[in-house]
């Protein structure tokens, strides 16, 4: 927190919202609301094409957070290597935890979804609304892992493949010692 202006986030500053992914603050407003006068964030996702207006006072508690520290990103990527934990529930269940774990903003939570959700070539197809889930949950991954290592979101979702190859070995490597 800044000591003199007692704002969490400066102007440029790259910031996460639950419900849309990685923003920026493009400026920090006063506005007048039903005759009060209320301090804003402006938060712009160019990828939503989206404004989003936070008062500075309810940004905690909306969920507003900086970028995820550099162990949270390799705890996240090391989450992808895993071995996918998929409950044996209906599929309307848990495409709700997905969808609640997505919106959760948490990167380790979206990490999660990506392992559960992701299909190797020599696995069956995907439901289109899996498909959708899984988009989303490496979409939203994607744009963090970019923002906090500064890089483009191709690069990110190269990182993020290679961490999901990574874990077909480690399933392939454990097949065959269950087999042997």
């Amino acid at each position: 927190m800044t000591s003199k202006t007692g704002l969490e986030f400066k102007v440029g500053d790259a910031v996460v919202y639950p419900a849309h992914g990685v923003g920026k603050v493009a400026a920090v407003e006063t506005q007048e609301i039903a005759g009060m006068s209320l301090e804003v964030y402006v938060v712009t996702f160019d990828h939503e094409k989206m404004t989003l207006r936070v008062p500075t006072k309810k940004a905690k508690t909306a969920g507003l957070r900086s970028l995820a520290a550099d162990d949270v990103v390799t705890k996240a990527l090391t989450t992808l290597k895993g071995r996918a934990r998929v409950k044996r529930t209906m599929w309307s269940r848990r495409a709700q935890e997905y969808e609640a774990k997505i919106n959760s903003g948490d990167l380790i939570s979206i990490a999660e979804v990506v392992r559960d959700l992701h299909r190797a070539d020599s696995q069956p197809e995907q439901s289109y609304s899996e498909r959708q889930l899984y988009e989303s949950a490496l979409d939203r991954m994607a744009r963090e892992v970019a923002a906090a290592n500064k890089i483009d979101k191709d690069a990110a979702v190269e990182l993020l493949g290679k961490s999901l190859s990574a874990k077909k070995a480690i399933v392939a490597a454990a097949a065959e010692a269950e087999a042997a």
